[in-house]
């Protein structure tokens, strides 16, 4: 066996290595979950519209009162489900970009360690925080999306509130106008 190739071959079974490329893979398990949690709440919203559209077929077809005030709110909430999901999306191509670059950095690491020089050593490290930079994005833009979908979930409060003031009571009176 030459002597390259015994310095490949120990470069190679180094232990070094996977002690190197520990640090990306939990950043890229960590991106998994925030991935699968996110994908749960796009899905949710894509729910809450088939929701919405059951609504409003509802009120085309006469199944409940105060019309007009129905659909201008359901039009409200598709406004506010439509940039939650652009925001979703957003924060999904940002977490699927932290993890391919996570897993370039692992790869990067293992082939600094086997091959490199300390002149390339600082690649594999750009490379990871580049992946942080588009991990911390995503968390930020999922922080503003939890606190949009708190506007939707307050004027749905606000408008159940709306409905039971306005609702028949059985009395004979009709619905107030809403303010």
């Amino acid at each position: 066996m030459a002597i390259h190739e015994k310095e490949l071959l120990e470069a190679l079974s180094s232990s070094r290595i996977l002690a190197s490329m520990i640090t990306p893979a939990v950043l890229i398990s960590a991106c998994g979950t925030l991935i699968f949690s996110t994908s749960g709440r796009l899905g949710r919203l894509f729910d809450r519209v088939n929701s919405m559209k059951s609504e409003v077929e509802g009120i085309l077809v006469g199944k409940f009162t105060l019309h007009e005030e129905r659909l201008t709110h359901i039009r409200q909430q598709l406004a506010r489900q439509r940039v939650r999901s652009i925001l979703i999306q957003r924060s999904l191509a940002a977490l699927y970009t932290a993890t391919a670059l996570f897993i370039a950095s692992s790869l990067a690491i293992a082939l600094n360690v086997a091959f490199g020089s300390p002149e390339t050593s600082w690649i594999p490290t750009a490379i990871a925080l580049l992946g942080g930079l588009f991990l911390f994005a995503a968390s930020a833009l999922l922080l503003y999306e939890s606190r949009y979908n708190l506007t939707f979930i307050n004027s749905h409060i606000d408008f159940i509130g709306f409905l039971e003031s306005n609702c028949r009571k059985g009395d004979g009176t009709e619905p107030k106008p809403r303010e």
